[in-house]
């Protein structure tokens, strides 16, 4: 991984993935991104170049770490779903300090005017928070971003979503872009930018195609393993780890495993709209499935289904010393109860062997694992984002039936 050191910022090409390292001493008078961009400011999600409306360029800042609001970057479409600056209430939509919600309307608008208005809407420079040994106020560039996502509908693309705190109400932008696939950004482009050169000698080919047709040319990065190790199956955050412990404590009696498994149901089912179930088995006749149903294929009006099986794995993620992992026996016992143009489903409050893992994908055997990282990161993205939250969930609608007393 390339780094540039703080004192070469300034004449630092873009290139993706690459840190851009804070001032040592981690002072926010030293942070990455008001050095690597002169003007733009050293705070906030959104720094604009430029006055008015129509902004020379846009560097987007994500921390990658809000629980409310889960800024994410899928690597394998260059889909970018990045929320507004309006995160707390009392604050009308529009109305937030930096301006950002006002950025996100005028460029969506440009975007969807008849006919469209491209060369309007500046190029957004997308980081994420990326500490180092020398500064905590270090940034990884993720890529130039434009608005909108290819087979999104308009009405899509953005959208005002809901929330509360403490029992007051308040809106936020959901907008979503699209990371093209441009390896390098030229420090000779950044520095037309700000002459107000758009469209100069420098500027980035794939960019000029969407501006002047509309196409988005992706970067899409295939995963080069198809076998996730221990950290990549395991929450990371603070946050994460305790929404997972509070599950792992709430179903780790032999008495709340058929409540686990409705559990394990109902988290397939947050994480795709698609999913239909049509049961939960009972424990003594389960023949190695814990639910059985279908998944939505085609239109709703025009209906393919696909029948799965799922099986639940309520075992101590290893998070503080041992746990325990699913290991081939588990996996096996799913795979014999799968038949043709069928899959399987395994979800685990743990994770998966590398042997499992590896029998698995290596023999093509089409089943979804979800893991405790998945698990947690589902109920994010579901609004079920705090320890607190999630426990008061559990209770309420997971635990001993009465038909079990």
């Amino acid at each position: 991984m390339k780094i540039f050191p703080y004192e070469q910022l300034p004449k630092a090409d873009l290139i993706i993935d690459a840190v851009y390292q804070g001032q040592s001493g981690s002072q926010l008078s030293g942070e990455a991104l008001s050095k690597l961009f002169v003007g733009i400011g050293n705070q906030g999600g959104f720094r604009a170049s430029g006055n008015g409306d129509d902004k020379r360029f846009v560097v987007l800042f994500t921390s990658g770490e809000d629980r409310d609001w889960p800024d994410s970057l899928d690597l394998h479409t260059g889909k970018f779903s990045y929320y507004g600056d309006n995160k707390k209430p009392g604050y009308k939509l529009h109305e937030t300090q930096r301006g950002g919600n006002k950025i996100l309307r005028h460029i969506f608008d440009l975007l969807h005017a008849d006919p469209p208005q491209r060369t309007k809407i500046p190029p957004f420079f997308v980081f994420q928070k990326y500490p180092t040994k020398t500064s905590s106020r270090s940034f990884q560039y993720k890529g130039l971003a434009v608005p909108g996502f290819a087979g999104l509908p308009q009405v899509l693309d953005l959208i005002a979503v809901w929330k509360s705190t403490n029992g007051q109400r308040f809106q936020n932008y959901q907008a979503t872009f699209t990371i093209l696939d441009i390896a390098k950004i030229s420090r000779g482009w950044i520095d037309d930018l700000y002459e107000g050169k758009k469209f100069s000698k420098n500027a980035p080919g794939e960019w000029l195609k969407w501006i002047q047709h509309g196409k988005y040319n992706a970067l899409v990065a295939d995963s080069t393993t198809v076998i996730r190790n221990r950290e990549e199956q395991l929450p990371s955050t603070s946050n994460q780890i305790a929404i997972l412990e509070i599950i792992w404590e709430h179903f780790k009696t032999k008495e709340l495993w058929s409540a686990f498994e409705a559990f394990a149901a109902r988290i397939f089912q947050m994480h795709d709209q698609r999913v239909l179930i049509d049961g939960i088995t009972q424990a003594t006749v389960d023949g190695g499935r814990d639910a059985i149903g279908r998944y939505l294929l085609g239109i709703s009006e025009d209906p393919v289904y696909v029948e799965f099986s799922l099986e639940a794995k309520c075992y101590k993620p290893p998070l503080k010393g041992k746990g325990t992992s699913v290991r081939v026996d588990d996996v096996s016992r799913l795979i014999s109860r799968i038949r043709n143009r069928q899959f399987g489903v395994l979800v685990t409050t743990s994770i998966i062997s590398k042997n499992a893992y590896e029998e698995v994908r290596e023999d093509n055997h089409p089943i979804i694992f979800l893991t405790g990282k998945d698990i947690v990161e589902i109920l994010t993205k579901n609004g079920f984002n705090s320890p607190a939250q999630v426990k008061t969930l559990l209770e309420n609608e997971f635990v001993i039936s009465k038909d079990t007393l």
